[in-house]
């Protein structure tokens, strides 16, 4: 079987067992994965990121390959450090590991980790993960471009509502604070809606007539 892939997604892989490392890079080139970076520990990772800098723009990282058991800080405490950044929230993070145990396991995906992998690598596993993640991260992008889009129309948008103080006579309108304005001024002042002024059919007999 074989899966197609997205060459420009940028990989992270985490693990500080070098010929773990090179497994999973060598199944990700040859499944036409291109931009595959590699950290050795925790701590290597937390730089790539730029962690230490939360004001920095979030790295071009896609989905990051995590191995629970590392020397410095284990995969599940690394997990919980790269989502606890706001601009990670909703980086896929898949754990390696060859620890089945269900609890262990609980522990991770309540760290925020997206899914795992199990040891030895399978490579079609490990490549149906990966591409699960990666189109339920690019459909949450999606469905947040959408989110941010409304917000923003919502924002802009200015809609009157409820009953309008109006005078019988002039026909100026009162506002919240009691001061009184034309027509056109408070709508313009309370929506979106600008005027152009022409003379209906009425008015041109009324007060020009032929």
């Amino acid at each position: 079987m074989t899966l197609k892939v997205d060459g420009s997604v940028s990989i992270l892989v985490v693990d500080d067992s070098p010929e773990t490392r090179s497994e999973l890079q060598s199944i990700l080139a040859v499944a036409g994965y291109q931009q595959i970076v590699l950290a050795e520990s925790a701590h290597e990772a937390f730089q790539r990121l730029s962690l230490a800098n939360a004001n920095a723009p979030a790295e071009a990282v896609e989905v990051v390959l995590m191995d629970i058991m590392m020397r410095d800080t284990d995969g599940v405490e690394a997990c919980r450090r790269i989502k606890a950044d706001k601009r990670y929230r909703d980086l896929p993070i898949l754990m390696v590991t060859a620890i089945k145990a269900g609890a262990f396991l609980e522990t991770a995906f309540a760290a925020g980790a997206a899914d795992y992998v199990t040891k030895p690598i399978n490579r079609l596993e490990l490549l149906t993960r990966m591409s699960s993640a990666l189109k339920l991260k690019r459909e949450m992008d999606r469905r947040k471009a959408r989110e941010e889009e409304l917000e923003q129309a919502l924002q802009e948008i200015k809609v009157l509502r409820g009953i309008l103080p109006i005078c019988s006579r002039c026909k100026k309108i009162r506002d919240e604070h009691g001061q009184w304005h034309s027509v056109e001024s408070y709508i313009k002042g309370h929506s979106e809606a600008d005027f152009s002024h022409l003379i209906c059919p009425e008015c041109l007999d009324k007060h020009f007539p032929r």
